[in-house]
Formats: C-alpha cells, structure tokens, sequence
C-alpha cells in the first residue's frame, strides 16, 4: 500500500480497520467476500472514517498477525489461507492481510452456515450473497452451467423437439448473410440438442428439458424477457416508452435491437447518386451487445436484462457480474467466458454469433469509426453494464430529419436481405416510386392489399418468414402510415395507404 492509496480510502478490493476487532465476524465476511470475488486487502491500522495512518503498537503486530490467521483459518470453510504481512508507512506498522480470489466457491463463514453465511462484494461494501448467487457459484466452480441442468419437473415430446429443430434451422438461414452460408446450414436433430444440453437423459433413459430449452422457447413467465425503456434526460426519473419482450429468445434479441434503432437518430449521406442511412450508433454493435447479454445472463438471479436508452446514452444491464478469471482489461483484449454454454451453442447455430470473443474489439473499434467515446464497461458484481455514448453534437452536417430518413431503404443487414437491391433498382426491377420501401415491405404490403383480412401468422406462413419478422415489418410500415389496421385484431382488417404505384409493378 502507498499513501496515496491509502487516501483514495476503501474500494471494492480494500477495506480499512483501525485495529482487529474483537468480533471477529466483523471483518470475516470480508474475508469471504473477497474470496468469492477478485480478492482483496484488509488493512489494519487505519481508520475507515478519516484515513488516517493509525498503526498498530509493535509489541502487538506479531500476536495480532496470529490472532488473524488463525480466526480466518478456523473461521471460514473452505479453508482460507490469508497472506499476512507487514508494512511501515509514516513511521508507523500496518498488517496487511490479502485474500486471493478463491478455487472452491462458495466460500461462507461456518458458524453461519452456507446459505446465511456466504458474502459477496459490492461497491466497496461486503453483502449476503443469497441463495441464487451462492448456488450460481457452486455450478461456476464445478464447470457447469445452469442452462444444461435437468428439469426432471418437465417432459419434451417428440413433435415439440421436431418444432424447435425446424424453428432453429428458419432463423440459420434467414441470419445467413450468404447463399454459401445459407447451403451449410444442417438440420437440427435431437441427438444435437442433447449434446448442446439443451436436452438432458436421466436415469431411466427419458428425455427432459433444461433450462436452457426452457429459456430459449421463452417458457419461462418469470425469466425469460428482455425489458426495455426510453427515458426524457440522463436517469430513470421520466419514462417515455417500456416495452417488455417475451417469447423465444432469438426474436426478444430482435425486437429489444429494433426498439433501440426506432429511439436513437437516424441521418444519412450521400455516396454518388445513393443514399446510405447512418445510426448515430454502430447497429451491428448494439445487436451483438444484446446478443451478449443473452449468453451471460444470470438466469438464477430474479432480475432481468434491461435495455435502456437516455437522451446521451444507450444502457444494456445483464445480470451477472463477470464469469471467474475474466477482468476488464483481458475482455477488452478479446477474452471471453460463456456463462450460458448451452444457449450458446443454439445461438451460434442461428448464426446470431460470429465468433468468440471479437465482440468487444469490434465494439471499441466501431465506436472509434464513428467518433464516438470509449464504450464504459461497469462491473456491478451481481450484474454487467455496457453504457455506449451518444453524440451530443448530433449526426454529421449531411443528416437528414428522422422521419424522412424511415421512409428510405434502409440497409440494415437483416435476414434475407438482398445484397443486390441498388443493382436491381438500377435494372429496373423497383420503380422509382417504390424507392421509399424496402424489397420486403413491398412483398408484404402486396400480400395485404390481395388479402386485408389475412393474419399475421399467415402472413408468416405464406412469405416463409418468422412471426418476429412479421411483426417487425407491419410496426414500420404503421408508422410510416403505409398500412392501417381498421377494428379489432380479431374481427378488424388492413387498409394500405398509399398508392398502388409504390408497390405495384
């Protein structure tokens, strides 16, 4: 310890004693907290309030230097074995004691017991970790993950497996970005979800869920949704629009990305004789955050991955601080520890994840790209924040106003987009008045006009698309008042309009 550290006062990784307390559960669940965490230091000798260098009497240090060893030894189970020593600063003696970051979590204080005694670290203070986060860390310790454990409570027939297998493998291809990527796509067959562990087999040979099937399908009430909020200014004093997605988790990572694109600006320049529409943030970016956000989730945790947008910031919040062994800088560096194998192994499938690891580099250089602040990364122990930036300044000189800036084609790299679309413009295949719609809204809003009675679903059904997508689709062309629903969702039909010529041939 220098001076200077010592008048930066406490921390997450440093605690002050004046002396040895008498109690010696007063600084034992400092002692497990550390342990649980990224370890830490006790200094004893300094006083917590003032940070002033108090010392302790050198008669004493050797005897105190036992005395703590032995409680932390006796105390704490596992066994804790603390580095104590001593150091002098301002002519007088401090012990310091430093606990390493523990290989056999939960660690918790005996006489407590492991569900009253188990502590984590947060924000500088020492706190029961509960049971959720003590049973997080016995899976985390073990190599396993909670997404593969068993639930015997449930049964998975045959039809449902084949449902989930022909789902995953829609989404594969309509993520694909191309026809080589889409032609090796492979179907997906129980076998392969039993080894991802998205499926179990118990004893007796019967085949169960995990929660990560679970988790996947959405099926989980209390769990499995992503909530979202557009907030006035910089806190979460005044909302402006909440939105809870639910249902499969590859179309809530969908739908939490669009309502981040549909709440931040949107401005656009030229390139030659095209328009190229400009987010004031990288969406590839954002899609991954989210995306990342789903594969470390806590799942255990009663909590949920928020997504909020402020007036100079966009705010993903996933439950769970970093896995064991992964710290800021290395994740920087391109270090990556999945929390949720079993999830993860689906998603990449999908091919909603490119590679391990590469998120955050590309992140950081995106956000360089665009001239945009670092991203902040925040380590909240029980849980993990991205805060990305807005510029304050606004988009560049050659923006164009929001609203006239949605009723352009957009190239946003969604599923199945045609990568071809200027040439076929160009080819004539899209008339000039269809320049404001997309190659896919106009196939929709054509499906409409023949069909103002039809369903989302058979919209789905007929266009080969998801029902996400569907939905995705009908929202923009609503508010780009393209489409109308007239009465009720059940009983009610679709008005276009606009005129046949921007979606006619």
């Amino acid at each position: 310890m220098t001076i200077e550290e010592i008048l930066a006062g406490e921390s997450k990784n440093v605690e002050f004693k004046v002396q040895r307390p008498k109690d010696s559960f007063k600084y034992m669940k400092t002692v497990v907290a550390f342990a649980n965490g990224e370890g830490g230091r006790i200094i004893f000798g300094v006083d917590d309030k003032t940070r002033t260098v108090v010392g302790i009497p050198k008669e004493q240090v050797f005897s105190e230097i036992d005395a703590i060893t032995t409680a932390i030894s006796d105390s704490c189970e596992p066994v804790i074995i603390p580095d104590v020593y001593l150091q002098t600063i301002e002519d007088k003696t401090l012990i310091i004691t430093e606990i390493s970051p523990g290989r056999q979590r939960p660690y918790y204080i005996k006489s407590m017991g492991i569900k009253e005694g188990t502590y984590i670290r947060v924000s500088g203070t020492s706190r029961p970790a509960g049971r959720d986060l003590t049973a997080e860390m016995y899976y985390e310790d073990e190599g396993r993950s909670y997404d593969m454990v068993i639930r015997r409570d449930l049964t998975v027939t045959e039809d449902e497996i084949a449902e989930l297998c022909r789902r995953m493998k829609e989404v594969a291809i309509a993520y694909s970005k191309s026809e080589a990527q889409k032609e090796a796509v492979r179907d997906v067959t129980k076998n392969v979800l039993l080894s991802w562990g998205l499926l179990a087999e118990d004893e007796t040979g019967t085949i169960h869920p995990t929660n990560g099937f679970v988790f996947l399908l959405g099926k989980d009430p209390f769990l499995s949704y992503i909530q979202c909020g557009m907030f006035k200014g910089t806190t979460r004093a005044v909302f402006v629009d909440k939105r809870e997605y639910g249902g499969p988790l590859w179309e809530q990572v969908e739908e939490a990305f669009q309502f981040v694109l549909r709440n931040i600006h949107l401005g656009a320049r030229l390139e030659g004789l095209y328009r190229q529409d400009i987010y004031e943030l990288p969406p590839d970016s954002i899609r991954e955050l989210i995306i990342n956000a789903v594969m470390n989730c806590s799942f255990l945790q009663n909590s949920h991955i928020q997504v909020a947008v402020y007036d100079n910031r966009l705010e993903i919040t996933s439950p769970g601080g970093l896995m064991p062994g992964v710290t800021l800088e290395r994740m920087k560096e391109g270090y990556s520890k999945i929390r949720n194998r079993a999830l993860a192994h689906a998603f990449s499938y999908m091919n909603l994840i490119e590679a391990w690891g590469s998120g955050i580099p590309k992140l950081m250089k995106a956000m360089k790209d665009y001239g945009l602040s670092e991203p902040e990364f925040v380590d909240m122990e029980i849980a993990f924040r991205i805060n990305l930036y807005r510029s304050q300044d606004g988009l560049n000189t050659n923006q164009v106003s929001n609203q006239v800036a949605q009723k352009t084609n957009r190239n946003m790299n969604k599923p199945n987009q045609d990568t071809n679309q200027d040439a076929n413009q160009a080819n004539g295949e899209l008339s000039q008045d269809e320049i404001s719609l997309k190659k896919e809204e106009i196939l929709l809003v054509r499906l409409i006009a023949d069909e103002p009675k039809i369903t989302q679903m058979e919209m789905a059904g007929q266009l080969g698309w998801s029902l996400g997508r569907v939905k995705h689709y009908i929202t923009k062309l609503k508010k780009n008042h393209v489409l109308e629903r007239v009465g009720s969702s059940q009983k009610g039909y679709w008005n276009v309009l606009v005129e046949d010529s921007a979606w006619r041939n």
